[in-house]
């Protein structure tokens, strides 16, 4: 019995230093967003704000708010577009049978495994070929095409889990495919689109590397990238750099929040198992 006490002690003891591991930058970055540009000093970024003030999410949301703009303007229609190709070919592959399906669909799923570094010269003169470069329209095409992988994994696994005899009343019915997949498919899949949409979101909205390299015209810039030169080059107003990551972090932390219940049910519904 204390032996028992003992463990669940250690455990509760390990959880709050964890907790505090985790909440700690959480904090700091709080903490110094709320202080005035003439409080902050990076050797006491622990210590409490004394005079709480706006200053920084005034000066922050002022240099981001088009880039925010930006950010949704791209991530929306790329979640969507994901969902959309993404379910058609999950569909095509785990209920339609042809000959090197399993080949076409490696292929497919190799995707992920190729490094964005690895194409960035490539993707660029693709993309200035096509007059595409230096656009949103190229970086909402980067990120669908780059995306369908995952998001063709994830349907394809669900819809493998759903019996064949279903897809075959319905066509029986008098469905051909495309409508047994808009009238029967469809509709049963929304804890798997819940699954990528959020996947896609999160995935674009913190993406840096293409963000930075397909687009040059500060005016079009996603946020991660504005967030980057916020910090400028000779001071650092260390308070506007943190609330500006606060304000950039809580588009991803509301969709967690409101759509984290129906991402558990769609992992838990086997949608990324293989």
């Amino acid at each position: 019995m204390k032996l028992s006490k003992t463990n669940r002690t250690i455990k509760y003891i390990l959880a709050i230093v964890a907790a505090f591991l985790f909440l700690f930058p959480l904090y700091v970055i709080i903490n110094n967003s709320l202080k005035p540009f003439a409080d902050v000093r990076v050797s006491e970024m622990w210590v409490l704000a004394r005079s709480p003030s706006s200053e920084g999410f005034s000066k922050a949301f002022k240099a981001l708010r088009q880039n925010l703009i930006n950010s949704f303007i791209l991530v929306i229609p790329v979640s969507l577009l994901s969902v959309l190709f993404g379910s058609i070919i999950g569909f095509i592959f785990a209920k339609v049978r042809f000959k090197y399906s399993k080949v076409l669909f490696f292929l497919v799923i190799f995707g992920m495994f190729i490094p964005y570094q690895s194409i960035l010269i490539p993707l660029v003169r693709t993309l200035n070929r096509v007059g595409l470069y230096g656009k949103l329209e190229g970086l909402i095409v980067t990120h669908t095409i780059y995306g369908l992988p995952i998001s063709s994994l994830m349907f394809r696994n669900y819809y493998a889990k759903i019996p064949d005899e279903l897809v075959e009343a319905g066509m029986i019915d008098g469905l051909q495919l495309v409508g047994v997949f808009r009238q029967v498919v469809v509709p049963i899949s929304l804890p798997t689109m819940v699954v990528v949409l959020i996947w896609q979101f999160t995935s674009v909205w913190n993406d840096f590397l293409f963000a930075v390299t397909l687009t040059q015209n500060p005016l079009i810039q996603p946020v991660t990238v504005a967030l980057q030169n916020l910090a400028g080059t000779q001071v650092i107003e260390w308070n506007a750099q943190m609330a500006g990551a606060l304000i950039a972090a809580v588009p991803t932390l509301l969709v967690y929040i409101f759509l984290g219940k129906y991402f558990i049910q769609g992992l838990l519904s086997g949608s990324v198992k293989g």
